[in-house]
């Protein structure tokens, strides 16, 4: 973990060398300044010679100066240390996630990636910042105090020992009971995040159907989660503060008293006490420091090991070293194939697909909701790769393509419309950077869009918001249909992707399909016969089995479940089957 997050340093590596490395030079100048004052106490107040207080006092504020450099230089590169690692962690998290396969991402929550890379970076960034400083600067400042002290009275000097001994392993006690907490909080931030944006993001549901109150109390029992567990934590950490101010004052006591007793008897000097009661600060501060220090790091790392899971995952689609680089037709077949969405999974989604389908064919594909419709076109473009069996595109497994690659060929228009911030021209150019205002236009046209394009101010420059706000569900879909064509795809799959059309756009855009230039193969996802029924084949699919594939007219002899579907549809068709008492009279009748 700690290996895949140093990785991230890279060229604030420097920075990150040269922030301790300031720091302990603060603290060496730190405990010379009381050794400093005693000697102008002692040699120079008490002795009268303010030559020595000049020199002393000069070399002090040289000292001080230095001191006050070194802090600042330190506290500069510590910034740009940690900001500079958050940022590096923010881009290989992102740019990993990029290469994610469809399985991978599901792995892992929208709202939970968010979380990694917002609220976890900030703790690693602000764990990272107290490391290169504090954890540095107090350790030193600890041990350089307690030898000065030790120099000067080791008597004395064992109070503080003794005191820094039996503080430590109090806060310890304190640090470990505080740090199960922590590592329970972050996880909660994961339903708070989803809260959040499932709600912002459905807010004219929400306000549909006036779950304003539900959605409210449902943020609030997740924040309120969040609060509790801090509060547990933080109760714990409480007594720091109280254990630090005793020990610091009984050590006062204690240095004032024996110290006293020391004076009086010639054995320590008035120079020396005061020293003495500087470096007992300097100790036990530095002790509180490092324990605030434990805190961070302990809150860190939970985020730590969130943050190295997305770094460490690797996608489940593998590249051939020698891969094939063009698809020539939109030829598919699917050999005995098996798929599930997790792979110790006793339940397939898919299974044993056997079918051929040649290059230049429609495809209309039906079934019931859940019955792998989505799931069997996404194993095409290889947005998952089959447990079992084998898919081939231009007789070729689809395997030995580079997945980039072979999205770059097909055209795939998903359930979801999803559009991005920006023009009309810069979303249909995600098809194609190269295209033209000519290729543009002409995948509008093929799409029906071109009514919707030329209504807009600025037409192909007309600003699309986030998620394609200031556009209907139709505008939409028609939209990215047009952005696939763009590419100018052997195969295109529209997942049940035109089903916020209305009948007369569903039916022209269909027929402009047909007649795309090339041999483009077609498949059509739907829930409507109307929209398949005209394919050259369609397949049926019924709990992740192939239920029949043929023509319209072939399925209808042959298949029970297109038969229920088709009569669902229209029940008006649905032949009448006459009762048994009706066909006995009839008989007698005649």
């Amino acid at each position: 973990m700690i290996k895949t997050l140093a990785k991230q340093i890279k060229e604030f590596k420097a920075a990150s060398i040269a922030t301790p490395l300031f720091m302990i030079l603060e603290v060496l100048m730190e405990m010379i300044i009381p050794f400093l004052m005693a000697s102008i106490i002692d040699k120079g107040v008490n002795a009268g010679d303010i030559q020595h207080i000049y020199k002393v006092g000069g070399i002090m504020v040289v000292a001080a100066a230095i001191g006050l450099f070194a802090g600042m230089m330190g506290g500069r590169f510590g910034a740009k240390a940690s900001a500079g690692f958050a940022r590096n962690l923010r881009e290989a998290m992102f740019n990993n996630i990029q290469t994610f396969s469809f399985s991978n991402i599901d792995k892992f929550s929208t709202a939970g990636l968010v979380t990694r890379m917002t609220t976890d970076v900030t703790n690693i960034q602000n764990a990272y910042q107290m490391i290169l400083r504090m954890f540095t600067r107090a350790p030193a400042s600890m041990i350089c105090a307690m030898v000065m002290a030790f120099t000067i009275n080791a008597r004395l000097a064992c109070i503080y020992l003794v005191s820094v001994i039996i503080l430590g392993i109090l806060l310890f006690l304190i640090m470990s009971h505080a740090t199960k907490y922590f590592q329970q909080a972050f996880p909660k931030y994961d339903d708070l995040n989803e809260s959040v944006q499932e709600n912002v993001s459905a807010i004219r549901v929400v306000k549909a159907y006036v779950r304003e109150e539900q959605e409210t109390s449902k943020l609030r029992r997740a924040s309120e989660n969040i609060y509790n567990i801090f509060v547990k934590a933080e109760t714990n950490l409480v007594f720091n503060a109280p254990m630090m101010q005793m020990a610091v004052y009984t050590c006062i006591l204690l240095v004032s008293w024996f110290g006293a007793k020391m004076i009086a008897s010639d054995f320590l000097t008035t120079g020396e006490l005061m020293s003495l009661l500087t470096y007992c600060m300097n100790i036990l501060m530095s002790l509180m420091m490092l324990s605030m220090v434990f805190v961070m790091v302990a809150m860190s790392m939970a985020s730590a090991r969130r943050i190295s899971e997305v770094l460490n995952e690797t996608s489940d689609l593998k590249n051939p070293e020698h891969p094939t680089m063009k698809v020539e037709d939109g030829s598919i077949e699917f050999r005995h194939v098996d798929f599930a969405y997790k792979k110790d999974s006793d339940e397939p989604v898919l299974e044993d697909i056997d079918l051929k389908i040649r290059s230049g064919e429609t495809i209309g594909i039906i079934g019931g909701t859940g019955s792998g419709k989505s799931t069997l076109v996404s194993l095409i473009p290889r947005f998952y790769d089959p447990q079992e069996g084998t898919v081939k595109v231009n007789g070729i497994n689809a395997k030995d393509y580079p997945q980039g690659e072979l999205c770059s060929e097909i055209g795939v228009v998903q359930q979801r419309s999803i559009l991005f911030k920006g023009s009309i021209r810069d979303n249909l150019k995600w098809g194609n950077d190269q295209a033209s205002d000519e290729d543009l236009w002409k995948a509008i046209t093929i799409a029906q869009a071109k009514d919707v394009v030329e209504s807009k101010p600025g037409k192909l420059d007309f600003e699309v918001e986030q998620n394609g706000r200031n556009l209907s569900g139709g505008q939409k879909q028609r939209l990215t249909i047009a952005r696939a064509l763009v590419s100018k795809p052997d195969i295109l799959i529209l997942d049940d992707s035109l089903s916020a059309l209305d009948f007369a756009t569903d039916a022209a855009l269909r027929k402009a399909i047909g007649e795309l230039e090339g041999n483009v193969t077609t498949f059509l996802v739907s829930q409507r016969i109307s929209g398949i029924r005209q394919a050259d084949k369609i397949l049926v699919m019924e709990d992740g089995e192939l239920a029949g594939q043929g023509t319209h007219e072939e399925l209808m002899e042959t298949c029970e479940t297109y038969q229920e579907i088709y009569y669902s549809q229209f029940p008006e068709e649905r032949p009448v089957v006459m009762k048994t008492s009706e066909k006995t009279e009839k008989g007698a009748a005649e």
